[in-house]
C-alpha cells in the first residue's frame, strides 16, 4: 500500500469501529467493556478513492512497564512508530479527559502527522466536546460518527492534507489482500488422471489456537522473531483474532493468533463469546491450524474437543505441545504423548505432532517442516486409474459384507476434491454399507496413499441405472 494509518486513542472512544469502518467488513471485536483490543491489527482499507494500510491499535492508558496497560501502550507506541500518520481519536460525547491530553503530548513527540477526529459526533451534547478538543492544540478536529459513516468525506480529506497528494495517491504494489488470494481455491481438475505436483511457493495460512495461557501469541512472536503480539503470565489476554505475515524460507505466510478458547459451559460473557467465535472464524479461514497444547498440562477433553472441531471443519491440524523446556524427563514424556496421540485422536490418525518451545524457538523450525508436509498432504490429488485399481485390490482383500442376503458392489472411484481430499464411491445400495467398513476403506487409503493427519471425506452414492428411464416410459 502507499501509506500506513495508526487509529489510537483512550479505551472505548471507537477506534475499532472506524478500523471496521474503513476496512469495509466486521474484523475487530467492537463492544461497549473498555479495553477490548490489545493487540495492533493491520489491514487494507479504502475511503473513496483512497487505498491505504490501517493499523487498529489498544486504548492508550497509564499503566507501569510490566503491567497488562503497560505493555498494551507499548504495542501501541510500536504502532505509531510504523505508521506515517496518525488518527488521534477522541469521545466528542464524553469530552476531553486527562489521559486525553497526556496522549496528545505523546504524539506531538512522535513527530508523525496526526488528525484529531472527534468521534460520536452523532450524538446529543457532543457539540461542547468537539469545540473542546481545540485545546489540545492539534488542528481542527473532523468530526465523524464511525458507527454510522458520517463523516468520512471530511476525513478523507483531512487524511490527504496529512500526508500529501503524492503520497496518499501514490500507487503502490499488489494489496495483502491480493497475495494471499493468490492461493488456489478451485479443488475441479479437467483431468481426473492429472496429478500435480505441490507448489511451494504459493503463500499458506496458518492459524494458531489453543486453550487459554498455552503459548499461543509467545508462539507467534518466536516464530517471526518480533515482540509483535501481547503476551505476558496473565490467561486471555487474545482477544481478536490477529494476523501477521511472515516469510520463512523464502515462502509468504499468514499466521493468525487466536483468543484461548475455553468449554463451552465456561464461556459465559458476551465478550468472551464473541472472542471465541472470531477464533472460529480464524480456522475456517486457515489451511493449517496449529493446536497448541501445554505439555505440562496436556490432553485435557477442550484439547481433544478442539482437534476434533478443526477436522469437522476439514482444516490441516498439527499438534504444538508448547512449554517443553518446562518438562523433565522428556524422552519418556514425549513417549508417552505421542501413544495417546494416536490413540485419542483416531479422526485424524497420523497428525504430526511436535515438542516445542516458545520461549526458547526450541523445535521451531521443526514444527514450520511439520507443517509444510501437512499442507502437501491436505492438497494431495490421487488419479482416478490408481484409486480404481487400489479399490479392486483393497475389495478382493476384504469385500464388504452382505446385507439381506445380497452382496454390496462397490463399482467405481474417483476424487471429487481436494483441500481436503475427498472421494467419490459409486456402489449399489450406498446406505446400507456399514461404518464399519467405510472406516476400513478410509484407513486403508490413508496407509496406502500416505494421507496421514488429515481429513478424509469419503462419499458413497448410487451408480446411475441406464434403464430406469425406459422403465418409467412403460409405467
Amino acid at each position: 500500500m502507499s501509506f500506513a494509518v495508526a487509529i489510537v486513542g483512550r479505551p472505548n472512544v471507537g477506534k475499532s469501529t472506524l478500523f471496521n469502518r474503513l476496512v469495509g467488513k466486521k474484523i475487530a471485536i467492537v463492544h461497549d467493556q473498555p479495553g477490548v483490543t490489545r493487540d495492533r491489527r493491520r489491514h487494507d482499507a479504502r475511503l473513496f478513492d483512497l487505498e491505504f494500510e490501517v493499523i487498529d491499535t489498544a486504548g492508550l492508558e497509564e499503566g507501569k512497564a510490566e503491567t497488562l496497560p503497560g505493555r498494551m501502550r507499548e504495542q501501541t507506541l510500536v504502532a505509531v512508530e510504523e505508521a506515517d500518520m496518525v488518527l488521534f481519536l477522541i469521545d466528542a460525547k464524553w469530552g476531553l479527559t486527562s489521559d486525553d491530553k497526556t496522549f496528545a503530548d505523546i504524539l506531538r513527540r512522535a513527530n508523525k502527522p496526526v488528525v484529531l477526529v472527534a468521534n460520536k459526533s452523532e450524538a446529543r451534547n457532543s457539540d461542547s466536546g468537539y469545540y473542546e478538543s481545540y485545546r489540545l492544540g492539534l488542528g481542527d478536529p473532523v468530526p465523524i460518527s464511525a458507527e454510522h459513516g458520517e463523516g468520512m468525506t471530511d476525513l478523507r480529506q483531512a487524511i490527504v492534507d496529512a500526508v500529501g497528494e503524492d503520497v496518499a495517491y501514490a500507487e503502490g504494489g499488489q494489496t495483502v489482500e491480493a497475495r494471499v488470494n493468490v492461493t488456489v481455491h478451485d479443488d475441479e481438475f479437467e483431468d481426473d488422471d492429472f496429478e500435480p505436483e505441490y507448489d511451494d511457493t504459493k503463500p499458506m495460512q496458518i492459524a494458531i489456537v489453543g486453550r487459554p495461557n498455552a503459548g499461543k501469541s509467545t508462539l507467534i512472536n518466536q516464530m517471526i522473531g518480533q515482540e509483535r503480539l501481547l503476551t505476558g503470565p496473565e490467561a486471555g489476554i487474545t482477544r481478536d483474532s490477529i494476523s501477521v505475515d511472515w516469510e520463512w524460507e523464502g515462502r509468504k505466510i499468514r499466521l493468525f493468533d487466536t483468543a484461548g478458547m475455553r468449554r463451552k459451559s465456561k464461556v459465559q460473557e458476551k465478550l468472551e463469546k464473541m472472542s471465541v467465535g472470531d477464533s472460529l472464524r480464524a480456522i475456517r479461514f486457515a489451511e493449517v491450524v496449529v493446536v497448541v497444547f501445554d505439555a505440562t498440562i496436556s490432553f485435557e477433553k477442550q484439547d481433544l474437543q478442539i482437534v476434533d472441531l478443526i477436522a469437522r471443519e476439514g482444516r490441516a491440524p498439527v499438534i504444538a505441545f508448547n512449554k517443553w523446556d518446562l518438562v523433565e524427563n522428556r524422552q519418556e514424556v514425549l513417549a508417552d504423548l505421542r501413544e495417546k496421540t494416536t490413540r485419542l485422536l483416531p479422526q485424524i490418525r497420523g497428525v504430526r505432532a511436535v515438542p516445542v518451545s516458545g520461549q526458547t524457538g526450541v523445535g521451531v523450525d521443526k514444527l514450520m517442516r511439520e507443517i509444510v508436509e501437512t499442507h502437501k498432504v491436505w492438497n494431495k490429488r490421487i488419479s482416478t486409474a490408481r484409486l480404481n485399481r487400489w479399490l479392486e485390490m483393497v475389495v478382493a482383500h476384504h469385500p464388504p459384507p452382505a446385507v439381506r442376503g445380497r452382496r454390496l458392489k462397490l463399482k467405481y472411484m474417483t476424487q471429487a476434491k481436494t483441500r481436503p481430499p475427498g472421494f467419490v464411491i459409486s456402489c449399489t445400495r450406498p446406505d446400507a454399507v456399514p461404518d464399519s467398513y467405510q472406516r476400513y476403506l478410509v484407513n486403508a487409503l490413508r496407509e496406502d496413499f500416505a494421507i496421514p493427519g488429515v481429513p478424509v471425506r469419503m462419499m458413497l452414492r448410487a451408480s446411475e441405472n441406464p434403464f430406469a428411464s425406459r422403465a418409467k416410459r412403460k409405467h
